[in-house]
């Protein structure tokens, strides 16, 4: 992220050029957009988006992936859920959206799932309700990764629009940006990342399949131009550790919470056969699938937004009543 980007989103003209993408019944105003707010992390700001509601019966925590960031995940999901009555907030993770990292710090990837399982913390500290955790790609596996690290009882469910487990060399070879990549490049970040090289970045449009990130050509255009999503560059230390990251319990002993997938039936990136070998693994609780007809991996179609939020609504509702 640069020096020059901006403090707040309603400085920000990405998002607002993303959402006329959008179906017109998801398009927020400076009056609809969520409260804006930081919670300050290790030194870090971390950037909240929050539809506040005390009368909620329940809270949704939306997280990015490597190509988005936590107002993209308002514009989708966010928004959709806070006028069915439950609170939502949407983290900008470190490195991402408008979170600001610390000065000298290079976070890797257990950084984002330690923050967010101090996060739900943080929010059950305030009040008793139940959480639901969603992530959209790669914020879909952090959210395993997250509910197998924090405490028991920390989540009621959690939602993943792709559940990848990068330790599988299939899941590396079709989420890459190339073969070189998952096979050459890998091992090499690898190596780099117990040297002084760990600080520097690369971007996330040649570590991965960024190009298959919306199925609209003119979306895709203007995501990849966004420093703070798709444009971004991150560190070789969060790459390696994104790669090779181990979780705290292997899905046949997972027994935290509920899961359920919301897949796009039209994603060029994550098809479902590379959620599908990880989610059949977990056996102690219930895992369910439903397809998001006609949407791409970031969705922006219709009918699978609607049938997303319809689909996360009912999950939430069901797992915290």
């Amino acid at each position: 992220m640069t020096s020059t980007a901006p403090t707040s989103y309603r400085d920000q003209q990405a998002w607002r050029d993303l959402q006329q993408f959008l179906p017109s019944r998801l398009r927020l105003t400076d009056a609809t957009a969520p409260e804006e707010e930081f919670w300050n992390w290790r030194g870090h700001r971390v950037h909240l988006d929050r539809y506040r509601n005390p009368e909620a019966k329940a809270k949704v925590v939306l997280h990015h992936g490597v190509g988005t960031n936590g107002r993209q995940m308002s514009l989708v999901l966010g928004a959709p859920l806070a006028k069915r009555g439950f609170e939502t907030v949407a983290l900008d993770n470190l490195g991402y959206g408008l979170t600001k990292v610390r000065p000298g710090a290079t976070p890797s990837y257990d950084d984002w799932v330690d923050l967010v399982v101090d996060f739900l913390a943080f929010e059950q500290s305030r009040d008793d309700r139940p959480i639901v955790l969603y992530g959209l790609s790669a914020g879909g596996m952090l959210t395993y990764h997250v509910a197998a690290k924090a405490p028991r009882g920390t989540l009621a469910g959690i939602v993943g629009m792709t559940f990848l487990d990068q330790r599988d060399q299939r899941v590396r070879d079709e989420t890459a940006h190339d073969k070189l990549t998952s096979r050459v490049g890998v091992p090499f970040f690898h190596l780099l990342a117990r040297t002084p090289g760990a600080r520097l970045k690369y971007p996330m449009t040649l570590a991965s399949k960024m190009s298959a990130l919306a199925n609209d050509p003119a979306a895709l255009k203007v995501m990849l131009k966004d420093r703070t999503s798709a444009g971004n560059w991150v560190s070789v230390r969060f790459l390696d550790r994104y790669g090779s990251y181990t979780p705290a319990v292997e899905p046949e002993n997972f027994d935290a919470c509920p899961v359920l997938l919301t897949q796009p039936a039209e994603d060029r990136w994550t098809p479902l056969h590379l959620s599908r070998p990880f989610l059949s693994r977990i056996t102690e609780v219930p895992v369910d699938i439903v397809m998001l007809e006609g949407a791409g991996h970031y969705p922006l179609e219709e009918p699978g937004l609607q049938q997303m939020q319809d689909t996360i609504a009912d999950f939430v509702t069901r797992h915290t009543t």
